[in-house]
């Protein structure tokens, strides 16, 4: 078996892994959301379209090139050009998790927030983790004109939140991408737990010593 056959099938677990751990914890409800791993063959992995991440099959996962075209499996999530076009940014980018998480989604529909950083820095782990949070404009799922607007950005950001849509965020790996998704998710709770109680935020100081750790 060659190495890349042998990265298949462990990267195809671990994809049905962290989609059914999502989706256990409430974080990808129905049909939502998607995930994607780049193999080293610069091939990708990602959820078909209209799966559920609770219920992925590893043998039902679409296998397709950079550009898209699909090599095995079926038909790929709609979103999947999100994926790709920052990929094509991202050197690093290993993976990409894309959730319609309730409180992420809550964010993004919120009037007024900084559309270059969307939520204050509350905890170290989320400035390690995710670091400034864009607002992308509103597009309908799978509209090219929301991937190029998204390549746009990913050429300075990994992570984005996607107006009345949800957060897109790339990792070195698929569990980077999870942590870094999941610290927004609560970072976003946190949140809106907190606006009306004028919460106490990290100082520029505290924030720029994280960032160059």
């Amino acid at each position: 078996m060659t190495a890349i056959l042998t990265q298949q099938m462990h990267v195809r677990d671990e994809i049905c892994n962290v989609g059914k751990s999502l989706f256990d914890r409430g974080l990808a409800p129905g049909s939502s959301g998607n995930l994607s791993v780049r193999l080293d063959d610069g091939t990708l992995l990602v959820t078909p379209t209209n799966s559920c991440l609770g219920e992925l099959d590893p043998e039902q996962l679409t296998h397709i090139t950079a550009e898209g075209v699909v090599l095995s499996g079926p038909v790929p999530t709609k979103e999947a050009g999100l994926h790709q076009c920052i990929y094509c940014q991202r050197e690093s980018a290993g993976a990409i998790v894309h959730l319609h998480s309730t409180h992420s989604v809550a964010v993004s529909i919120l009037p007024d927030l900084p559309p270059e950083d969307l939520l204050p820095p509350l905890t170290a782990y989320y400035v390690m983790r995710v670091g400034k949070l864009p607002l992308v404009p509103y597009y309908p799922p799978g509209d090219p004109a929301l991937f190029a607007v998204v390549e746009a950005k990913a050429k300075s950001y990994h992570a984005m939140l996607l107006s009345n849509h949800g957060p897109v965020v790339a990792g070195k790996s698929l569990k980077d991408a999870q942590y870094a998704t999941e610290e927004l998710e609560e970072t976003a709770k946190l949140y809106l737990l907190l606006s009306d109680r004028n919460p106490r935020v990290l100082t520029p100081g505290q924030v720029d010593h994280l960032r160059n750790r």
